[in-house]
């Protein structure tokens, strides 16, 4: 049977312009990416901001951007404002004209991203268009401004800015905003950091699609309400948000009845919107942070464990600075023979310190005396120096699995955290910020002071809503628009983050209270002193432990261990036997069991946390097909992962997917394998039962009179042994007629 030929997997292209300085990629690769911030969150960003930028060009046209005040812009007794009953003065042509191509514009520019978005439009074309329609918008809308206000600007104090104006200005720092983040993303991409295409799953696509539904609904329904109740369109947006938000100040309300009427339908349709936006925020923000926040922290945190891990006595001395173990058998002062006793391996390192195993931490107490080490000179000492912190004996597999449930553990620990502080830093920035601003613009006609604003803010984030408060000017309410849209939805996100760590932190303090106390819990002391090695060192030491310059008995192994199963034998050498004593066909069933009941983990939920005899037993299914070295065979060998390190790279325990997830994969390998190999042994066996009757019919030649059965049973005798390397020494040639070498094909 010929050999398979294998067949390589493509190499991306990177093509280098200007020395190299310009890395273009091409439309997807399996490179490494970087800047994942600039390759993934600002895309999604910038496709948000655009409709809602659109939005607010739309004001700036419809509305007039100048108004005149009632009584010279005196404000009213009653502390309202003068501009609520302001009336507007008619916009110049050349105002207007310019702000529907900045409308057309922005429009293009958030389509070409779309384009790209779906891949109809190419990367290298679509994104300089959307910067470049973007920035056409923002300029614009900008030259306009500052004609306004040079040429035709309002009088002090019977006029004023309005709405109009201010939604102009919000519009056009949006514009730079999305355009400046695109060019970031371009950036990055010239440094060669990502390909083109931006792979965005469900979630994203979801988002980009959810966001435009919810300001096509927040814009036709100001449009609704200013036709049904007389609002101004400024306003009657103002109004919808306040409305769609729950915070509803009551500064507006509708008080005909087709305004109340239709009220009902587009509440509820915009709380589905606006519920539908938060829950594909929190799914990204999870995303984000899991795939690159998360990750990081316990990547960082299992380096720094396999940094500090040992699992022999020379490993160990390696890592303290110490002498090594000497060769020869004579025992010299800092190191032993490597056949020493255990009790002599420990008296040698005593003679330089105290080793103190706690648990699974080891710590060396340097001695007094240093005239033992003086010999080895300042680097030495040096690196001892550096190697002070806590190391960890790893000496079985199971101590490495359990390590790595304890990082799983801590990094579980640290998301609550992250996600706390996160929601705390959110809200407080919103919070501050906004009520700083506000304080500025509201003083004028309300004199707010800075405690009064951060009530307001607080009211309004939290969507309470008293309505004793509520923006006034014609700049606060475009403010309130922007911040409002912005800070309601991500702090309602990031406090429902927090709300849940606080509850499962309540949750877990109330259940170990009455774990402690009214309902003791079997085996609770058992159980926590195995989580704090160091208090169960102080209850269980022995008094004979604790004389002067004596530490607790240490059993550290050397090199080459030796199993508990057959002292005499090193691990291994044991290792090599097959663990399917049983047979493969117990092991198949097995295989096919272990299938069924994993399957059905993956309904669990929450997911399903093997032990490590669970781990055990998988394992010894996933690795029953693996073939020994001399008979292994690429076309069944080169399927799946066999063999990992619980605290390694390959660790199953920091895979993307569940354990259940993984442990299926791997179960459906090892079966795949084991019916590829069951397969190839029908193959060779019909293939030698060819060969045997070639050589059988020969040899039972009538003239010679030999017996065709007794050669073949002895060959396939030897074939059941396993491919006995003497047959390769046979002389296939002559007996077969020129067939081929079985053995080496």
């Amino acid at each position: 049977m010929p050999r398979k030929a294998s067949v390589s997997a493509p190499v991306a292209a990177i093509r280098t312009i200007g020395g190299g300085r310009i890395k273009l990629r091409g439309r997807s690769d399996n490179l490494p990416q970087k800047w994942w911030f600039a390759s993934t969150a600002i895309p999604l960003i910038a496709a948000t901001i655009g409709p809602f930028s659109n939005v607010l060009s739309i004001v700036s046209l419809v509305s007039p951007w100048r108004l005149t005040l009632p009584d010279n812009g005196t404000p009213f007794s009653d502390n309202r404002g003068s501009d609520d009953a302001a009336w507007g003065i008619p916009d110049p042509k050349w105002e207007i004209i310019p702000n529907i191509f900045s409308i057309i514009f922005g429009f293009l520019g958030h389509l070409f991203l779309l384009l790209n978005f779906t891949r109809r439009v190419r990367y290298i074309v679509a994104l300089p268009l959307s910067i470049l329609f973007w920035l056409l918008s923002a300029l614009i809308l900008i030259v306009v401004e500052i004609v306004m206000a040079i040429y035709a600007p309002p009088v002090a104090p019977g006029e004023a800015y309005s709405q109009g104006f201010w939604h102009s200005v919000m519009a056009s720092l949006l514009y730079v905003l999305s355009s400046a983040m695109l060019m970031v993303n371009m950036v990055g991409y010239f440094k060669g950091h990502y390909p083109q295409n931006f792979e965005l799953d469900d979630d994203q696509r979801t988002l980009i699609l959810q966001t435009m539904s919810f300001f096509f609904w927040l814009a036709g329904g100001a449009g609704i309400f200013c036709a049904l109740e007389g609002f101004t369109y400024a306003d009657s947006l103002y109004f919808s948000q306040v409305t769609i938000l729950t915070v509803g100040f009551g500064d507006f309300a509708p008080k005909s009845d087709p305004g109340r009427g239709f009220l009902f339908a587009f509440q509820i349709i915009g709380v589905i919107f606006l519920g539908l936006v938060i829950s594909s925020l929190t799914r990204f923000a999870a995303n984000i942070s899991a795939d690159k926040i998360i990750k990081r922290h316990r990547l960082h945190k299992r380096e720094s464990t396999v940094g500090r891990t040992v699992t022999n006595e020379r490993e160990l001395r390696e890592r303290l600075g110490l002498p090594p173990v000497r060769s020869d058998s004579a025992t010299v002062e800092g190191g032993l023979a490597e056949g020493a006793s255990e009790d002599a391996r420990r008296a040698s390192i005593m003679q330089l310190g105290r080793l103190e195993i706690v648990g699974r931490a080891v710590t060396f107490h340097e001695g007094k005396r240093r005239d033992a080490i003086s010999s080895e000179g300042d680097a030495l000492r040096e690196r001892r120096k550096k190697r002070r912190q806590k190391l960890l004996l790893l000496e079985k597999e199971k101590d490495r699995f359990d390590v790595m449930r304890q990082i799983q553990e801590e990094t579980r620990h640290w998301k609550q955290s992250w996600a706390l502080g996160m929601a705390l830093l959110a809200f407080f920035s919103f919070w501050t910020i906004g009520a700083l601003v506000f304080m500025v613009t509201e003083t004028s006609i309300s004199q707010w002071r800075y405690f009064d604003s951060l009530y307001f803010c607080f009211v309004a984030i939290l969507t309470i809503g008293y309505g004793d408060l509520a923006p006034k000017s014609n700049i606060g309410k475009p403010f309130f628009i922007v911040w409002s849209i912005t800070a309601v939805p991500i702090v309602t996100v990031l406090v429902q983050q927090m709300s849940q760590t606080v509850v499962m932190a309540v949750n877990r303090g109330t259940f170990t209270l009455a774990d402690w106390t009214i309902m003791p819990k079997k085996g609770i002391l058992k159980s926590f002193l195995a989580r704090h090695p160091t208090i169960a060192s102080i209850v269980t030491r022995h008094p004979k432990d604790t004389e002067k310059g004596k530490g607790p008995e240490i059993a550290i192994r050397d090199e080459v261990w030796r199993d508990e199963a057959d002292p005499e034998r090193p691990h291994e050498e044991q290792q090599e036997e097959p663990a399917n004593k049983d047979g493969e066909d117990e092991l198949a069933k097995e295989l096919s069991s272990a299938i069924k009941a994993v399957a059905h983990d993956l309904r669990a939920h929450p997911p399903k946390v093997y032990s490590f005899d669970e781990w055990a037993s998988f394992t010894k299914l996933i690795q029953f097909t693996t073939c020994p070295p001399l008979e292994r065979d690429d076309s069944v060998e080169t399927e799946g992962q066999t063999e990992w390190d619980w605290i390694g790279a390959d660790s199953p325990l920091l895979a993307d997917v569940t354990e259940a997830e993984w442990v299926l994969d791997r179960l459906c390998e090892s079966l795949g394998r084991w019916m590829r190999r069951q397969a190839l042994k029908d193959q060779q066996a019909k293939y030698w039962d060819e060969v045997f009757d070639v050589m059988g019919g020969r040899a039972g030649d009538a003239e010679t009179n030999i017996d065709a059965e007794g050669p073949r049973r002895a060959a396939s005798k030897l074939y059941e042994d396993g491919r006995d390397e003497g047959w390769k020494r046979v002389n296939w040639e002559g007996p077969t007629g020129g067939i081929e070498r079985p053995l080496t094909r």
